[in-house]
């Protein structure tokens, strides 16, 4: 009999604070998840599908949670004004939820890479983007997709690269960070004059 008071809810979100702590890897496991609910591992089946069941929903979460917070920072904002407020945006995400992050960059779709609630957070999460771009006079077809990748490579990059520890020496990697969200929209509206 399931425990009261669990759900399919609560066992996402146990999972992503378990996540965030430890990792999506080895860190994430349906016995530690368990572990930390206080039930015995088959328990977990009554509400998500396995690990792989698991796996999909913190994608979908951690989709979903980004493409809001990648929203409330753009709201407003237009040109390079919007794309620094998406970059410190998606930055301070990977800062404060790192386990669920890493969730929706692994290679979760190739088990299904038809999954529609997929399909629709990622879309979710790319709307803020695509609209601070179409500011920048990056609009439609194969220059949106090019401009999109080529930012999320930017604030992902970067984020992931601060978050492990990788920048060792002295010098602010705030001011870092400016100068190269500073050159990825000055190479952006320069594009865009050129084509104009």
């Amino acid at each position: 009999m399931p425990r009261a008071g669990l759900n399919r809810v609560a066992v996402v979100e146990a999972a992503a604070a378990l996540a965030d702590e430890e990792g999506v890897g080895e860190g994430l496991s349906l016995a530690r998840l368990a572990e930390r609910l206080g039930v015995r591992k088959p328990s977990l089946y009554n509400h998500v599908a396995g690990l792989g069941g698991l796996r999909r929903e913190l994608a979908l979460m951690g989709l979903r949670e980004l493409g809001r917070s990648l929203s409330r920072a753009a709201a407003g904002k237009a040109g390079t004004e919007g794309l620094f407020a998406l970059a410190e945006a998606y930055r301070r995400f990977v800062e404060e939820r790192p386990g669920l992050y890493e969730a929706t960059v692994r290679s979760y779709r190739l088990s299904d890479p038809d999954d529609p609630d997929l399909e629709a957070a990622e879309g979710e999460a790319l709307e803020p983007v695509l609209a601070v771009l179409a500011s920048c006079g990056v609009v439609g077809g194969e220059e949106t997709i090019h401009a999109a990748r080529g930012f999320r490579s930017v604030a992902h990059g970067f984020a992931t690269l601060e978050a492990a520890g990788g920048f060792g020496m002295s010098e602010d990697p705030d001011e870092s960070f400016r100068r190269l969200v500073r050159a990825f929209a000055d190479g952006l509206l320069r594009s865009g004059e050129r084509e104009a």
